[in-house]
């Protein structure tokens, strides 16, 4: 996928170094001083962005002194899943490239598709730099179908991540050898089949929608258990309580790797070069594509200093090797974006997703 990016911006860079050191705020002590990089053209709406972290260098705190304490990642869902193992990767990135001068936490409250979670950074967090949270595209659809009355408006959209495809897999023990079986008996009885997945109204969720509606079954006519964590849903994959499970193709490589899963599909428009063996839906004669994405929101109310300070940190660590890494390990496309450009997108999936949750029957 083409790599998407928004540049940090850093007009009055300069100033904001220099207000810093007056003010007496220092990077860590093992920290090398911040790499001054050159003034680009602001947005104005947008504040300036501190420095961008040289390797193995810590970013400069603000003039106001952020930050001076842990700075916390909360993952709306139970461990094991996707926004829980993705929210840890950019916390060890934050701390273990040196971009972040205090330590980068991650704590879980799970539930209702991250509304619980949405709901308590709004409504507990509101100004607080300290606190920022790990989402995506699943959130836009469970806040549909969860009638959430906080929403992605009411935070500060911070950066877009990353973004993979969904898999659809099958216990090894299971009849079904392919795709083509396992939509032959949902078209037989597709009560009889029961999908593991995320959230109510989430991605796995819509993509099980839409493949119902590719193959000619009523959206009444699907059986999809909803799970707070990918964890749970493995389990109920490996014991054999669902026919099939669907998630992102990086959240069950380590079953599909050992042979405890077999993958059937991938929702991609072409093969995956890390899994170069398993077809696309539209090869096994499904005609759906599907593209997951993951980022970071911050509260509501954060002022332009501390947003602009999150903003370099963030994008610090897209850039780090070792971010870099963690996407080609796990499958992840880059497709970062920060600030007002996440905010259109959220604005744009918002539309489509309430569009597609209306054609499967999840919300009206």
């Amino acid at each position: 996928m083409r790599r998407v990016r928004t540049l940090p911006l850093m007009a009055l860079l300069s100033l904001l170094v220099a207000s810093a050191l007056l003010a007496g705020c220092t990077t860590m002590p093992a920290a090398a001083p911040v790499e001054q990089a050159a003034a680009t053209e602001a947005a104005p709406e947008e504040a300036a962005a501190p420095a961008e972290a040289a390797a193995g260098a810590a970013l400069a705190p603000t003039a106001g002194g952020f930050p001076s304490k842990a700075i916390q990642i909360m993952a709306p869902a139970n461990p094991g899943g996707g926004w829980d193992t993705t929210a840890r990767l950019l916390a060890q990135t934050l701390t273990e490239s040196g971009i972040s001068p205090v330590p980068v936490e991650v704590f879980n409250v799970p539930g209702a598709g991250g509304t619980i979670g949405l709901a308590q950074l709004v409504s507990q967090n509101a100004g607080d730099p300290y606190t920022m949270m790990m989402m995506g595209r699943v959130m836009v659809g469970s806040i549909l179908t969860n009638q959430s009355p906080v929403t992605l408006a009411e935070t500060t959209p911070l950066a877009r991540l990353t973004a993979e495809y969904e898999i659809i897999v099958v216990p090894a023990n299971s009849p079904y050898q392919t795709m083509a079986d396992l939509v032959a008996a949902f078209q037989a009885d597709p009560k009889s089949i029961a999908w593991a997945g995320g959230s109510a109204g989430g991605t796995d969720h819509i993509l099980v929608g839409q493949i119902a509606k590719a193959v000619g079954v009523a959206p009444e006519g699907v059986n999809y258990i909803a799970y707070s964590g990918g964890g749970e849903a493995a389990a109920a994959i490996l014991g054999g309580q669902v026919a099939a499970g669907v998630s992102g193709v990086g959240e069950w490589a380590d079953f599909i790797a050992s042979g405890e899963m077999r993958p059937l599909a991938v929702s991609s428009a072409e093969r995956l070069g890390a899994l170069p063996d398993v077809p696309t839906l539209t090869e096994s004669g499904v005609d759906v594509v599907l593209l997951n994405w993951r980022g970071v929101v911050g509260p509501p109310n954060l002022n332009e200093e501390d947003k602009a300070w999150l903003i370099a940190a963030l994008t610090a660590a897209n850039e780090s090797e070792q971010w870099q890494e963690i996407l080609a390990t796990n499958g992840w496309d880059d497709v970062f974006q920060t600030g007002d450009d996440f905010a259109a997108t959220l604005a744009e999936d918002n539309a489509t997703i309430s569009t597609v949750l209306k054609e499967i029957g999840l919300i009206e």
